[in-house]
């Protein structure tokens, strides 16, 4: 039995209390999801500004009317510590997933991007500090390897920021673990990379890549390269960020708390490749697709060439195993996405 297994039939034994934030977004809502399957008690916290409710109705028609009556949804700003502090209340376990993602729309807009990641999150360190949750676990970002040039990326070396987002998710690991050793509070933070799965919005300015080309190659669409191509990404599915989160959260070993770590595959894929493994699956179900071409547009300011994680330590530490490479995971998110996007 694997330790995300173990994990998983733990939780099927004990009910706790969780308090997901950021529960309609994408990766939120599949969380919720997967703690209400194992019979936990949820709340989730959402101000609605990049979440949809529409990702919590199709999490209850598939969780079924038994589970979803331990949940409990808040709508409700992180910005607000009264909130985070109401949120808080009875709740043993913390999944901190509310921040405003993308590059772009930090270069766009750095004082909204600061208000949500760096003045909610402290709110939240403070509510979950002052009700005294059992551990903090939060989502931290890649983006934290700024300009260090080396690759495969390990956590304990970083480089200068290339974005306002950036700064943000770094200044996170720099209150957990202050709060670490000024309160004794118990924290882990996630740095996920490119994760991508079911729920993900494909539109809109700050779309994440996949999601977005997904539905350009269903609707037919421009699908534009950011680049030659060749920059590379560890694509995560999200199944793999469930289990880091768990993990994280249960974990006994007190060498792995108020540490940060990788979570991702371990591997390269370019633009180029993610193309054209995308345009394989669904080329079976869309005709146009055989003559289908990306186009390809300059460089986007404060993307890094390449990256891609070590997961050594979360391996070691948590037990960490991805379950889904990204050939098994772009799968069945293109199943999700032909259901709700195909004419």
């Amino acid at each position: 039995m694997t330790k995300y297994q173990a994990a998983q039939e733990y939780l099927r034994q004990n009910q706790h209390a969780w308090l997901v934030t950021g529960a309609a977004g994408f990766i939120g809502s599949n969380l919720v999801e997967s703690l209400l399957k194992l019979g936990q008690k949820v709340v989730g916290l959402d101000n609605l500004s990049t979440g949809y409710v529409h990702n919590l109705e199709q999490v209850e028609e598939i969780v079924g009317p038994d589970h979803w009556r331990n949940f409990r949804f808040i709508k409700a700003d992180i910005r607000s510590l009264d909130d985070c502090r109401h949120a808080c209340q009875d709740i043993d376990f913390v999944l901190h997933e509310a921040a405003l993602g993308s590059v772009s729309r930090s270069i766009d807009d750095p004082i909204l991007t600061n208000s949500s990641n760096i003045d909610g999150f402290l709110n939240m360190l403070v509510a979950a500090r002052d009700a005294g949750v059992k551990r903090f676990v939060y989502a931290a970002s890649s983006s934290t390897y700024g300009d260090h040039p080396k690759l495969p990326k390990v956590e304990g070396e970083i480089g200068r920021p290339l974005s306002p987002y950036a700064v943000t998710k770094y200044v996170n690991e720099l209150y957990a673990d202050v709060f670490a050793r000024t309160y004794g509070m118990e924290s882990i933070g996630l740095r996920y990379f490119n994760v991508f799965g079911p729920r993900q919005d494909p539109d809109g300015a700050y779309a994440a890549v996949i999601p977005h080309w997904i539905a350009a190659l269903i609707r037919n669409g421009e699908l534009a390269i950011n680049g030659d191509g060749e920059t590379s990404r560890d694509f995560c599915y999200v199944e793999n960020v469930v289990q880091a989160n768990f993990l994280a959260a249960l974990t006994k070993d007190s060498s792995a708390v108020n540490q940060v770590y990788n979570v991702a595959l371990g591997d390269r894929t370019t633009l180029n490749q993610l193309y054209q493994s995308m345009r394989t699956v669904l080329s079976g179900r869309f005709a146009h697709l055989h003559n289908h071409k990306p186009v390809y547009r300059d460089f986007r300011k404060g993307d890094v060439r390449h990256s891609q994680a070590d997961i050594s330590k979360a391996k070691t530490l948590l037990g960490f195993s991805p379950t889904h490479p990204i050939d098994l995971g772009l799968r069945q998110a293109m199943d999700w996405y032909v259901r709700r996007l195909a004419p």
